[in-house]
């Protein structure tokens, strides 16, 4: 166990963090949970079960570390840069004792469609056998935490969006103060004098944290139709500044 320990304190790589843990199902003595790491390759889908096992539970061994993972991975012979062809899905899982398990939790992953993923479900025996109705607390954790996964994803991709719709919104109206500064300076007096506010920077984090991803579509959808009618303006202001000019 030191050397373990000692293996991942002097890593250069930072400790794989968790992304979600599901709810405890506790049976006849026996506790599940599953964790949720991001994983692209294989072998950062063992670290992770690696660490879970020998570090995080290090104090609390589980029975049972049963692992899946899906990774999207270039093909061997391939750049990756000829387009989808040159990707492959790896997928692959450990019982750690736990006989099929591990092909249930893949399962899971495939029909809720994660990728990039590892997920470890954790089973602490309690000393009676529960039958069949282990594999039901199994999927039952992994699922919570693909549908878990797969909100913080999409919402990542949501707030990635919208970081750059608010970039090109910001351009688009420092473009249009910009002329309108310059037709009023013309327009006043010599004694008039015209400054310029830096736009705030929005900042996520609460949206982020609520996974409220209907929330940051409908986000998305105002910046999209703030910039067209920011557009129109800056249309309209450089007619008019053609004109005059």
């Amino acid at each position: 166990m030191s050397s373990t320990l000692d293996a991942f304190v002097t890593s250069s790589k930072p400790p794989p963090k968790a992304l979600a843990t599901s709810q405890e199902i506790r049976d006849r003595g026996s506790a599940f949970v599953a964790t949720v790491f991001a994983a692209s390759t294989p072998d950062e889908a063992r670290r992770a079960a690696h660490h879970l096992k020998h570090v995080a539970h290090g104090g609390r061994p589980a029975t049972h570390e049963i692992a899946a993972w899906r990774c999207m991975v270039v093909k061997a012979g391939k750049s990756g840069l000829g387009g989808p062809d040159d990707f492959e899905v790896v997928a692959g899982a450990e019982d750690d004792g736990e006989k099929w398990a591990g092909a249930r939790v893949l399962k899971v992953m495939q029909a809720e469609s994660v990728i990039d993923a590892v997920i470890v479900v954790s089973r602490w025996y309690g000393g009676e056998m529960l039958g069949p109705a282990r594999f039901d607390h199994i999927e039952t954790c992994a699922r919570e935490v693909c549908r878990t996964f797969r909100l913080k994803d999409d919402m990542a991709t949501c707030i990635a969006t919208l970081t750059t719709l608010d970039d090109i919104l910001a351009s688009l109206r420092a473009e249009l103060a910009s002329i309108n500064a310059v037709k009023f300076v013309s327009e006043a007096t010599p004694s008039t004098t015209v400054t310029t506010k830096k736009p705030a920077t929005n900042s996520y984090a609460a949206l982020e944290e609520s996974l409220d991803v209907a929330k940051a579509k409908r986000l998305i959808t105002d910046r999209e139709n703030s910039i067209k009618s920011v557009k129109q303006a800056l249309k309209k202001a450089r007619a008019q500044d053609t004109e005059q000019g």
